[in-house]
């Protein structure tokens, strides 16, 4: 009886809880939110202040106290506290109306190929904690090849690559299953510890990781321009020089299918 109650005044959900970025997506409606997986955190009093977006912009100025975090590391949970407060974020949040008793959602969450039963189990706990009703877990890359509109029925095989922040997923599916795969610990973080480490080295300047990601976000392509040569796209990219300690600017540029940093 419960049950059916609550199917009444709660949105089914799924998410896919990313090591960077985390997306709520609403049976009928699509995603409704698309926010970084980052929360802050007040480390005194242990409050959390902002999570999502909010917390992001907290990145690098905050006092020493105030702390904005990643609850996730390599696609897999490393602070069960603050993921399961980012959770209660997101489901009271798709159910922005007001009820008598809270939501209490059925949720799916896409986990990495791989994971051990002990954090498969730390996400379930942390979304029932959160307030989920029943709690169904799905490997991403089998999620990315529904997604993809891929036919994972069939007998041939489907090959997929999914690139997220902590984890690169890589997977053969047939017959409705994952044939084999693997999950690698190199994905879209990765680069922008590259962006930081080229700029240092080639230009001694020193950037940070928002600097270094909105470079690869404007700039960055796995793809070579429509018209070749011919186009260029240019972004600054702002730090500190480490020979001066003064801040500088340098433009990254793309030209074609390269990419140069040109001070």
């Amino acid at each position: 009886m419960l049950n059916r109650i609550f199917s009444y005044i709660s949105s089914n959900i799924a998410i896919d809880l990313g090591t960077a970025n985390s997306l709520v997506y609403v049976r009928g409606k699509g995603i409704v939110i698309n926010e970084p997986s980052v929360v802050a955190v007040n480390q005194k009093t242990g409050q959390v202040l902002a999570i999502g977006q909010e917390a992001k912009k907290m990145v690098g100025r905050t006092p020493a106290h105030i702390v904005a975090t990643r609850p996730l590391v390599k696609g897999v949970v490393s602070d069960f506290e603050v993921t399961e407060q980012m959770l209660r974020y997101f489901i009271e949040k798709v159910h922005s109306r007001k009820f008598l008793i809270g939501p209490r959602p059925r949720v799916i969450v896409g986990i990495p190929y791989g994971v051990t039963e002990v954090e498969k189990k730390a996400v379930k706990d942390a979304a029932k904690n959160a307030g989920a009703r029943e709690v169904f877990l799905i490997e991403e890359p089998m999620a990315a090849a529904i997604g993809s509109r891929l036919d994972v029925q069939e007998a041939g095989g489907n090959f997929i690559v999914d690139i997220g922040g902590g984890t690169t997923e890589v997977a053969v599916i047939s017959l409705g299953g994952i044939v084999l795969a693997k999950s690698l610990r190199i994905a879209g973080d990765k680069l922008n510890e590259d962006i930081i480490d080229f700029a240092q080295e080639e230009y001694k300047l020193l950037i940070g990781e928002r600097g270094a990601e909105a470079i690869k976000i404007g700039i960055g392509s796995a793809y070579p321009f429509s018209n070749g040569a011919k186009e260029k796209r240019e972004l600054p990219l702002r730090g500190r020089n480490l020979i001066t300690g003064l801040p500088e600017e340098i433009l990254v540029r793309k030209i074609g299918q390269t990419n140069c940093l040109g001070g």
